[in-house]
């Protein structure tokens, strides 16, 4: 069995004839069921309405019409972004049950481009974690190496493309957390810059920090799925009213001098080997193809963190305060005698699972009277600080080039510390909270000593230049096959 092809190769074949909707839709829900049992990527999946509205699409196409840029497109959703069809649960138990009565803007728009919606998959508990372990419904496994970890919090669409179950996916990025997965699983992520892609519909995490991205095989399939889902929202009151450029047009024109800066916080001791060894393949590559390769220095890296864990729970904290059992999600069963206060406490304890527990508390500690100025306010100065270095190296050069995390994929249930799992996400935070945007690429593999683990790439771009960020990207595609890798527990 074949996996699912990519969204250009979908499109063209189901536009030319070659194929029909109704046979790449089949042909991802067959592969969907032969792998997923072992991979856990998916909550849910459409069989029957993604079947239905793929007949539908082949009726548009034998009439002549065309449905638009992702006819046929098998796309997954994450469990985080609200969809009509079936459940959005952010994989926790306060949401189990949740039916949302609305697509979120970017489902309205795959729609609209005639892509085919074949699920949700799983995702750390309200996007919450670095490893896709923490959700009410059990672990998603890593492709290549089903004993370890796809990433998170995005992890179940990572895995799901990395598989090849579906073309593309969706996922959500306050942190790294389509990045890091893709980085963990060897597929493309694209985290745009804030504002870029509307956020109605995404359930709130941290909400100057959340952007809804794209997963892909490539950076053509990344380029054409951002082209859909980018653009201006009233929805959305951060939503940028800016032209969405055709990302997919002049992708394979090289960027003629292209300046590449090497932060040296990045290239560090602390990561892996096999992690630097991968990086530093890939500046020779960019350097064979005539880019000036110079370093440059982001002091504020190791800030990030710290700065990161003080902003996103704060946010965190505000935005799930909703959640009570009364008003909005789980509701545990009322005791004779007890308080609303009780009722309020033990349903949020049923409801939540310990990662998001330890966050709210995190988040309220640092909004609570005597630690505001300390902790939160200070935080808030110092995204300014790491703002206004990010624009200054982004003056000195077009690209700034990384790798996506200090390590590859480890253990499920490896016994890491909150304060470890927090640092797998050191090089991409800053992303986040300087608000430009960045992509994750397959750069080849370290061994692990039990097999070949995928290592990312990271490549960063000043706000709204996704375009040069995936023509960058694309350089790079041109010159290696690693994109081109299959993992051993996928059907292809």
């Amino acid at each position: 069995m074949n996996q699912v092809p990519g969204c250009r190769q979908v499109r063209d074949e189901v536009m030319s004839g070659r194929t029909t909707c109704a046979h790449v839709a089949k042909n991802a829900i067959d592969i969907i069921r032969t792998v997923d049992e072992s991979l856990g990527c998916y909550h849910e999946v459409f069989d029957t309405e993604v079947l239905e509205t793929a007949e539908a699409l082949d009726r548009q196409v034998a009439d002549g019409k065309d449905p638009g840029p992702l006819c046929g497109v098998p796309i997954a959703i994450k469990d985080n972004i609200a969809t009509r069809s079936g459940r959005t649960t952010c994989s926790s138990r306060m949401l189990q049950e949740y039916r949302s009565p609305y697509d979120a803007t970017v489902i309205r728009r795959l729609k609209d481009a005639g892509a085919l919606l074949v699920g949700k998959t799983n995702c750390d508990e309200f996007a919450m974690g670095s490893s896709t372990e923490h959700c009410a419904w059990g672990p998603t496994r890593n492709p290549w190496d089903t004993d370890r970890v796809p990433g998170g919090s995005s992890g179940g669409s990572a895995a799901a493309v990395a598989a090849g179950t579906c073309s593309g996916a969706l996922g959500s990025d306050t942190g790294g957390s389509i990045r890091q997965p893709a980085s963990f699983c060897g597929c493309v992520g694209l985290k745009p810059t804030y504002g870029r892609v509307s956020r109605f519909g995404l359930v709130a995490f941290g909400s100057s920090l959340d952007q809804v991205g794209p997963f892909a095989r490539n950076t053509e399939d990344a380029a054409m799925l951002l082209e859909v889902i980018s653009g201006y929202d009233p929805n959305d009151s951060t939503s940028a009213d800016v032209v969405v450029d055709p990302f997919s047009e002049n992708l394979d024109r090289p960027i003629e001098n292209l300046r590449i800066g090497v932060p040296v916080q990045m290239m560090s001791d602390r990561n892996d080997p096999g992690v630097n060894a991968r990086i530093e393949e890939a500046i020779d590559v960019y350097r064979s193809m005539g880019a000036t390769i110079t370093s440059v220095d982001l002091p504020l890296t190791d800030y990030g963190i710290s700065t990161y864990y003080v902003i996103a729970p704060a946010e965190a904290s505000s935005n799930l305060a909703r959640y009570d059992g009364i008003r909005y999600g789980h509701r545990c069963t009322q005791q004779p005698g007890e308080t609303l206060e009780d009722l309020y406490s033990r349903s949020r304890s049923e409801g939540f699972g310990d990662e998001v527990q330890r966050r709210i508390m995190l988040g309220t500690y640092v909004l609570s009277s005597g630690y505001y100025d300390a902790y939160y306010k200070r935080a808030l100065q110092v995204r300014r600080l790491i703002k206004e270095e990010f624009d200054r190296a982004f003056n000195e050069c077009d690209i700034l080039l990384g790798p996506t995390s200090p390590m590859p994929a480890f253990g499920i249930g490896d016994d890491m510390d909150p304060l470890q799992m927090y640092l797998c996400d050191v090089y991409t935070v800053n992303t986040n909270i300087s608000g430009h945007c960045g992509i994750s690429l397959q750069a080849g593999f370290t061994d692990s000593g039990n097999g070949l683990l995928p290592v990312g790439l990271h490549l960063q771009a000043p706000p709204f230049q996704e375009h040069r960020l995936l023509r960058a990207a694309r350089m790079f595609e041109s010159a290696t096959a690693h994109h081109e890798a299959v993992p051993e527990n996928s059907p292809g």
